[in-house]
């Protein structure tokens, strides 16, 4: 992310642009290799992690209209999590351009309304760019969503994933019980899935 640059030597930032450059990828923005039809797991932060969302109101309000706009381009949810500054998306898409356009949309209204609300409007920069990671296969799709049901526990908001209510952990439980939960976490643990995606 763009602060992290930032953090970085001279000669650090030398060799992540070489190397973007050799990959083909964008300088200073997250790279989507990827834009057919498949399964991705979709990160979005604040701008710097700053903690945007960062009351139950706007929480539960970003929650819906996220999940509203994935229904309106036809994307089948499996998974999801929001957090104070950033979120998770798990997604099975007919193509990567309808969600980045959505989400564009989304993050372009949420920015504006926000700021309204929080009285600095035109002074703060609110979403970063998505980044995306194409699910390879079974095991990768159950250690993402492992990940993100234990995400809220991992940056210390909560003790029990089942303690936060802006995630898809509970509709797991409702439809499959907790049992099944237990035993997809000890086959598919996150381990360190996601290093360094939302430090």
């Amino acid at each position: 992310m763009s602060y992290l640059y930032r953090r970085m030597t001279i000669l650090e930032r030398e060799v992540i642009l070489r190397q973007r450059r050799e990959r083909g990828y964008p300088l200073h923005a997250p790279p989507h290799p990827f834009r057919m039809a498949g399964e991705y797991l979709i990160t979005a932060a604040n701008f710097e992690h700053a903690p945007v969302m960062d009351t139950p109101e706007r929480l539960t309000e970003f929650e819906a209209r996220l999940l509203e706009s994935m229904d309106s381009v036809e994307a089948d949810v499996s998974g999801w999590v929001i957090l104070p500054n950033h979120y998770h998306l798990l997604v099975d898409v007919s193509s990567l351009d309808l969600v980045s356009a959505v989400l564009k949309q989304l993050h372009g209204a949420t920015s504006r309304e926000w700021n309204l609300e929080d009285g600095l409007d035109g002074q703060r920069r609110v979403w970063y760019k998505f980044e995306d990671r194409m699910i390879r296969d079974t095991r990768h799709f159950y250690r993402a969503l492992n990940y993100i049901h234990y995400n809220p526990v991992k940056h210390g908001y909560v003790s029990d994933p089942f303690e936060w209510p802006w995630s898809s952990v509970d509709s797991y439980k409702e439809s499959y019980g907790r049992q099944w939960l237990r035993e997809n976490w000890i086959t598919y643990p996150p381990r360190d899935f996601g290093k360094g995606w939302d430090d």
